[in-house]
C-alpha cells in the first residue's frame, strides 16, 4: 500500500485530502496542530500526532518513525497562531534562527527543506485532488455583469501586487474602489470587514506561489461569509484555487444569487472576460 504523510492545517483541507487519498487506496499518516487542525481529522487518517506549532522536531520523528518518505502540507496555520500558541522545540528553535522571518513564503519553502534534509519529500498539495481546482469560466446560474468584470479584473491586480510583498491573497472590491485587503486575518475575515452590497471578492495565488504548500482554497465557509455580507461575486485564480465541497458550494452560491467565477491569469492581465 502507498504511504503518505500529511501535515495538516486549518480549515477543511486536510480532510478532504485525506478522505480521496484513502478512497484511491493511500495510508495517511497525519501530524496535526493543536488549536488549529479540526479534530474530525483523526477518523479519516491511519494514524495521527497532534503537535503543537513549531514543533517541527517532533515533526519529522513521527515521520520517520512511520516510514513516511512523501508529505503534503493541507491547510494554513493563522499568522496570529505564532503569538498565541506557538510552541517550538530544539528544532524549530534552531530552524527560526536560521530563516530570520516570519513571511508566509520563507516559513514553508524552510520547513520543506527542513523535512527534505531528513528524506521526507514534499509533494504537492493537490496530489489526489486535480479535479478540484477551479476551470476557468462562470460555475453558477449568475454571471458578473461589465461592471463587475472591470472590478475583477482591477482587484486581481491589485492582489497579485500584494502577493509579490506576501501580504495576502484576497481583497474586496466595489466600483473600482479597494474595500479590503487580506493580510493577518485570513479571507473570511477579511470579506467580513470590508465587503459592501455588490462587492467583488477576488483570490488569487501570489506571483511565486510554491503550489506544494498554500495553495488558496475556497469552500462553502468562505460562501456562506460572502452572502452574509452581501457580496454579488467570488472570483478565483483559475487551475491553481482548490474549490472544497464543490458541489455544496455552488449550490449554496446559486441559492443565495451569487455568482462564483474561475478567472484565467493571462486573460485577467489582457482584462478580458
Amino acid at each position: 500500500m502507498q504511504r503518505v504523510g500529511l501535515i495538516a492545517g486549518n480549515g477543511r483541507f486536510p480532510l478532504i485530502f485525506a478522505r480521496t487519498a484513502r478512497a484511491q487506496g493511500v495510508s495517511v499518516v497525519a501530524v496535526a496542530h493543536e488549536g488549529e487542525t479540526l479534530p474530525e481529522l483523526s477518523g479519516l487518517v491511519d494514524a495521527i500526532t497532534w503537535i503543537k506549532v513549531g514543533e517541527l522536531g517532533r515533526m519529522i520523528r513521527t515521520f520517520r518513525a512511520a516510514g513516511i518518505d512523501r508529505a503534503v502540507m493541507a491547510g494554513g496555520i493563522r499568522k496570529a497562531a505564532l503569538l498565541e500558541h506557538f510552541a517550538p522545540d530544539a528544532r524549530g528553535m534552531q530552524f527560526l534562527a536560521r530563516v530570520g522571518s516570519f513571511g508566509d513564503d520563507t516559513l514553508l519553502r524552510g520547513v520543506a527543506g527542513e523535512l527534505e534534509s531528513d528524506g521526507i519529500r514534499i509533494v504537492e498539495s493537490t496530489l489526489f485532488l486535480s479535479t478540484l481546482l477551479a476551470p476557468a469560466g462562470t460555475l453558477t446560474e449568475h454571471a458578473p455583469n461589465d461592471a463587475q468584470w472591470r472590478d475583477i479584473h482591477h482587484g486581481f491586480a491589485v492582489a497579485k501586487a500584494i502577493g509579490r510583498w506576501d501580504i495576502g491573497q484576497s481583497v474586496v472590491v466595489k466600483s473600482g474602489i479597494v474595500l479590503a485587503v487580506e493580510a493577518i486575518e485570513g479571507t473570511d475575515a477579511t470579506i467580513e470587514r470590508g465587503a459592501r452590497s455588490g462587492a467583488v471578492v477576488v483570490k488569487v495565488s501570489k506571483p511565486q506561489q510554491d503550489l506544494r504548500f498554500d495553495v488558496p482554497a475556497v469552500g462553502v465557509d468562505t460562501v456562506r461569509v460572502c452572502t452574509a455580507a452581501g457580496v454579488a461575486v467570488l472570483a478565483v485564480e483559475a487551475g491553481k484555487t482548490l474549490l472544497l465541497d464543490k458541489d455544496e458550494v455552488v449550490r449554496l452560491a446559486d441559492a443565495h444569487g451569487l455568482g462564483i467565477v474561475g478567472v484565467d491569469a493571462g486573460a485577467a492581465e489582457r482584462g478580458l472576460a
